[in-house]
């Protein structure tokens, strides 16, 4: 659908069902953390700031090692 960045929804989904398939029913923990840590990219590449945030911190870090821009 768009969200996330390319290429998350497949990897979601094939995580997912890893995760689910080796997953004890009494403990989805590691599902759980799945789910979290995909809707943090979802919630990352939707805010209008982070694109914008991404390439100040790399520039930043390119002139901290003094690499060419």
């Amino acid at each position: 659908m768009g969200y996330g960045f390319p290429g998350d929804a497949d990897d979601f989904e094939a995580e997912l069902a890893r995760e689910i398939n080796h997953a004890d029913p009494a403990d989805l923990s590691d599902v759980v953390r799945l789910v979290e840590e995909f809707r943090g990219r979802i919630v990352a590449r939707q805010d209008p700031e982070f694109d914008t945030a991404v390439t100040a911190a790399v520039a930043e870090i390119r002139a901290a090692r003094g690499m060419p821009q």
